[in-house]
């Protein structure tokens, strides 16, 4: 092969739609990579089919990984290995990240080719706040580990972004309004295809949208963050002091106190004194 890699680990990103959105540069990676490490070779055939080229795959997955790792790590001492995964950009939710930790342990190269994420991309459709977010992936399908996964994002202060299958959207939809209150939101499929939409409105109504009529494709959920919190109410901070002032001094409960409730200091402390009085 003219002009080889340097050996090593190459995580490429690969289109989650449209085949046009793959770089000029994952394509030359590609097309010299001495091994394609793949989810499903069916799929990686018909890109690398796409681009005119033929390259040795490896099948790489949940379901072997434990088992393939060890020879990739070693492999990637001599040879360049490229990763991919079905579409989209390799360990958003999916292991991969097990490799890239090992591969770096033994000291290989390691290069990220950068491209499509279908995260981001559904971000970008939302229409909701970007300054902050968090991906939590799928859900829990059991209801009660469900339940319990939406719990634990309540109280986060960021726009969530989820992936979730067209049969279980409603559910889902339906228990995050539960968990989480009927937030803004947006359900994005079909991202780069033909059909892209991004649906808009309340969980609660896209929950009841979706109820009778669950849709097709990869589909990635967004919900607004929080509202503001309500302002605490005087007589929690009043016991809070009172019981703060049972074992620290007047100015130390102050400041405890106001950094707990988000409060003027100075107004405390002279309550403070007022409680002591």
């Amino acid at each position: 092969m003219e002009n080889p890699l340097e050996p090593g680990l190459y995580i490429v990103a690969t289109p989650i739609g449209n085949l046009g959105d793959l770089s000029p540069r994952a394509a030359d990676i590609l097309s010299r990579a001495d091994v394609v490490a793949v989810e499903d070779s069916r799929v990686t055939a018909g890109l690398l089919r796409h681009i005119g080229v033929k390259r040795p795959m490896l099948p790489y997955h949940d379901h072997n990984a434990e088992g393939v790792r060890p020879g990739l790590i070693a492999r990637m001492g001599t040879e360049a290995v490229a990763l991919v995964s079905d579409a989209g950009t390799p360990l958003i939710s999916d292991p991969g990240y097990k490799l890239v930790r090992d591969a770096r342990a033994a000291g290989h190269t390691i290069v990220t080719i950068p491209g499509p994420c279908a995260a981001i991309a559904a971000l970008t459709l939302a229409g909701l706040p970007t300054d902050r977010f968090l991906f939590a992936g799928f859900l829990p399908s059991k209801a009660g580990a469900r339940t319990t996964a939406i719990a634990e994002l309540a109280g986060i202060r960021a726009t969530l972004v989820l992936y979730e299958s067209g049969p279980r959207l409603a559910a889902s939809l339906s228990a995050l309004a539960g968990g989480l209150g009927d937030r803004d939101a947006a359900v994005t499929r079909e991202i780069s295809k033909k059909f892209e939409e991004a649906v808009t409105g309340t969980l609660s109504s896209l929950a009841a949208r979706y109820a009778d009529a669950p849709p097709r494709g990869e589909i990635a959920i967004v919900i607004a963050p929080p509202g503001d919190a309500p302002p605490p109410a005087i007589e929690d901070a009043d016991a809070a002091l009172a019981e703060a002032l049972t074992r620290l001094p007047a100015s130390k409960a102050a400041g405890e106190i106001a950094k707990k409730f988000g409060l003027d200091r100075k107004a405390l402390y002279a309550r403070a004194m007022a409680m002591k009085a």
